[in-house]
């Protein structure tokens, strides 16, 4: 990696701004002064340092994020805000993306992440981790409702659904409830429930495999996953290969 690159990502500046460090003499690898900015170094085996303070190097970030309303899942849109708006700079030099998609309207778990194997395998059809929403829906869900999301229901485009777990956590005029899928179509939860009637008024997503949302996170923040909790979603990946 280029030592200019590796400096600017951990926010030393531009690139005109880590040559002029370099220039003052302020940048070390491996002890000796360095006068070179587009020199390459190996961040994980080599000791750079700014103003004799140890660089850190981090390749890869894992932020789970409580999705709030009124932001779209993606990088850039020409017309709506995007969850990588309420990251600060700091993030946003690793170049970071949202693993899956929530509907502008629709709260909670986001994965935001620039490591795209992982990102994929998440994603993936073939490897089917669960996803877990909790849901208000205008309309007394059943247990014959139950049934049919357990055999896989028939969009109204004329796609079926794979099958999916509906647990009833409160029926009624409103009822609350779970639902848990392998697949991630477009608006897919809200689909699934106009195809037998009912509409969803309330859409959060409160898990992927075995991440679940920190409750202690308001709508709008944020925070890095634990070790333990990036160790655990790659075992997901791993056990679904």
């Amino acid at each position: 990696m280029r030592l200019d690159k590796l400096l600017a990502n951990k926010g030393y500046g531009s690139r005109k701004d880590v040559k002029a460090l370099i220039k003052k003499k302020k940048v070390s690898v491996n002890e000796k002064i360095v006068k070179d900015s587009s020199s390459h170094v190996n961040p994980e085996n080599d000791s750079v340092k700014v103003n004799n303070e140890m660089v850190h190097y981090q390749a890869f970030v894992y932020i789970m994020m409580n999705k709030p309303p009124g932001y779209v899942s993606a990088t850039v849109d020409a017309r709506d805000k995007t969850v990588i708006d309420l990251l600060p700079d700091a993030y946003k030099r690793f170049n970071p993306f949202p693993v899956g998609r929530l509907d502008k309207d629709t709260e909670g778990l986001l994965l935001i992440t620039n490591d795209g194997e992982l990102g994929h395998s998440l994603t993936s059809p073939k490897k089917g981790i669960e996803k877990t929403y909790y849901a208000d829906i205008e309309g007394h869900v059943t247990e014959e409702d139950v049934e049919q999301f357990e055999r896989g229901i028939q969009l109204n485009d004329g796609y079926t659904a794979k099958p999916a777990t509906l647990d009833i956590l409160r029926a009624g005029r409103i009822s609350q409830v779970h639902v848990i899928l392998t697949e991630g179509k477009f608006h897919q939860v809200k689909r699934m429930f106009e195809a037998i009637g009912k509409k969803v008024v309330y859409l959060k997503r409160v898990q992927m495999g075995n991440l679940k949302l920190d409750s202690a996170l308001d709508s709008g923040e944020f925070r890095e996953l634990t070790n333990d909790e990036i160790d655990s979603l790659k075992n997901d990946v791993q056990k679904k290969s």
